[in-house]
């Protein structure tokens, strides 16, 4: 049964949206940390969990109306219209300060979450031996993840159907980026770089009655790429959630400790002070996408210097990321408060 909303709760979960959108394209960061941190993890993972063989049923048989109520719709789509919202506005201007204020990006991001994992721990009463372990694992599972090395770039359809499987991870997964792990499999560039923005020139076209893209053979198969990459991205989503979904159920500690240390162990990805490394030839000549961008390796991470008036300013958007995260949780607890 969906839960009654005031506007101001539904303007809240739009925002709630567009922030989980804004930190899934961002390699290292988990838009579900976003999600759990907010309050919304579990009623977010049980409403896609909805999505079955009883809701195909509901939707063949035309009962739109039990669909929207047993699927939990209210909440999935105002937390979609966040996404989408943040995918063609937040992202855009993500990707600019990165280019031009890389460091006081990454460190706001970790900031959050140090915000997230103080706010996660404090309240959670389950530690024992085994969840210990557990949380172990997780950290060490999430440093791990940070020095693989990418692969190639790969456009078979195939793998572009199981990047969507594994990109979309980050929503349901808090600490596993999406974004970091198409990286490591060499697409992120291709799925969210170049097949969103000839999805975005496309649409300028259409709008304008222009259809000349049809002509278009690489931007035909940008638009296949993408339409490919979606479809995994939803089988991923629905197959996760239920996976979850299950383990919440009958595991939800010895979860809970699995995803705290999933998040302690991300730290490392989003360490600000780093420099890209970029992959090199035999010979030690540069290497390049088919877009002539040079392909990242790995990163380079380094203490930060103290004497360095940036790191200071680096320093103070850690704590601002903490502290919007701590007042997302703040509000999520205030409107419980209400409700109860």
């Amino acid at each position: 049964m969906q839960k009654t909303r005031k506007f101001s709760d539904k303007i809240l979960l739009v925002l709630k949206g567009l922030a989980m959108g804004a930190a899934n394209k961002v390699p290292g960061v988990s838009g579900g940390v976003i999600a759990f941190v907010a309050g919304f993890y579990e009623e977010f993972i049980f409403s896609l969990k909805r999505i079955n063989l009883n809701s195909l049923k509901l939707l063949v048989n035309g009962r739109f109306r039990s669909l929207y109520y047993y699927t939990n719709s209210k909440f999935l789509l105002l937390l979609i219209l966040g996404m989408v919202i943040s995918y063609f506005s937040v992202s855009k201007l993500l990707d600019y300060l990165l280019e031009h204020y890389e460091l006081y990006v990454w460190a706001s991001f970790f900031g959050m979450i140090l915000g997230s994992i103080y706010y996660i721990s404090k309240d959670f009463e389950a530690w024992n031996k085994k969840n210990l372990a557990l949380a172990i694992l997780g950290v060490i599972a999430g440093i791990s993840i940070s020095w693989l090395e990418p692969a190639a770039e790969n456009d078979n359809l195939w793998f572009v159907f199981f990047c969507g499987i594994i990109g979309v991870s980050g929503m349901t997964l808090p600490g596993l980026s999406g974004s970091f792990i198409l990286i490591l499999l060499g697409n992120y560039v291709l799925l969210l770089v170049d097949s969103v923005n000839a999805l975005y020139d496309t649409l300028a076209q259409v709008a304008v009655w222009d259809f000349s893209f049809l002509e278009n053979e690489e931007r035909m198969r940008l638009l296949q790429v993408l339409l490919v990459f979606t479809a995994g991205s939803v089988a991923g989503l629905v197959s996760l959630s239920h996976l979850l979904g299950y383990l919440l159920k009958h595991y939800k500690n010895a979860t809970f400790a699995v995803i705290i240390g999933f998040i302690t162990g991300s730290l490392g990805v989003v360490w600000p002070w780093k420099e890209a490394e970029f992959r090199k030839d035999s010979e030690g000549v540069f290497m390049f996408d088919k877009n002539g961008n040079k392909i990242i390796d790995n990163y380079d991470r380094y203490l930060p210097d103290v004497s360095d008036t940036q790191t200071w300013i680096a320093i103070l958007f850690i704590i601002v990321g903490a502290g919007i995260v701590l007042w997302l949780a703040w509000m999520e607890n205030r409107n419980k408060v209400e409700y109860a």
